[in-house]
C-alpha cells in the first residue's frame, strides 16, 4: 500500500489538505492522531491552521504503515514509535548515523557490527528523494540568496562601508 503514495515535495511546509493527500488518511484522522501520537505536533498558525513539516509527513505515514497495514491498535503503534524513536535517540547518542531521519516506514533494518543495528532506507524511498533533491537544493540555494540580499540591504543601510566591504556582504 506505501507504494500507491505519492513522493513527497520539497516543500518546507505541508497543510492539512496536503498532508491528507500525500498520506492517504482524512484530515481528522490526522487531527486525531496528534491527541494520540505526542510526536505528532504540527505548527499552528493563524486561526489554528495546521503546518506540517517533511519530518511530520514521514512519521504519518509511518503510523499509518503501523495502522493501516501492518494491524496494530493505535496504543500499540503509538508504544511501537516510542520504540523506533528512542532507538533511533540511541544510535545518534552511540554515533551511529541514522539516514532518512524519523518515521519512515519504508526503511529496513540491518543488523551489522555485532549487536548495533543499523537503521538503512530502503530503495524505494532512495528513488522518491533522488528525484527530490535537486529541487530541494535549488530552493534552499534561492532562500541563501534572499538572506543575502536582506542582510546586503540591511548592512548597507546601517553599517559603517568598512564593514561591507570586510565580511562581503
Amino acid at each position: 500500500m506505501e507504494s500507491s503514495l505519492p513522493p513527497i515535495p520539497a516543500k518546507r511546509y505541508f497543510t492539512i489538505g496536503e498532508v491528507s493527500d500525500l498520506c492517504g488518511v482524512k484530515p481528522h484522522v490526522l487531527r486525531y492522531w496528534e491527541q494520540e501520537f505526542t510526536q505528532l505536533r504540527p505548527m499552528k498558525r493563524r486561526g489554528n491552521r495546521r503546518y506540517y513539516q517533511h519530518h511530520e509527513v514521514l512519521m504519518i505515514r509511518r503510523i499509518r504503515d503501523l495502522l493501516y497495514d501492518q494491524g496494530f491498535t493505535i496504543s500499540g503503534a503509538r508504544n511501537k514509535m516510542q520504540e523506533i524513536l528512542q532507538a533511533e535517540r540511541d544510535q545518534r547518542r552511540n554515533g551511529v548515523v541514522v539516514s532518512p531521519p524519523i518515521a519512515d516506514p519504508s526503511r529496513q533494518s540491518l543488523a551489522q557490527d555485532g549487536d548495533q543495528e543499523v537503521a538503512l532506507p530502503s530503495s524505494e524511498w532512495l528513488r522518491s528523494v533522488a528525484g527530490e533533491a535537486p529541487q530541494a537544493l535549488l530552493m534552499i540555494r534561492h532562500e541563501l540568496h534572499a538572506i543575502r540580499d536582506l542582510l546586503s540591504a540591511t548592512a548597507e543601510s546601517s553599517a559603517p562601508q568598512g564593514i561591507i566591504h570586510r565580511f562581503g556582504v
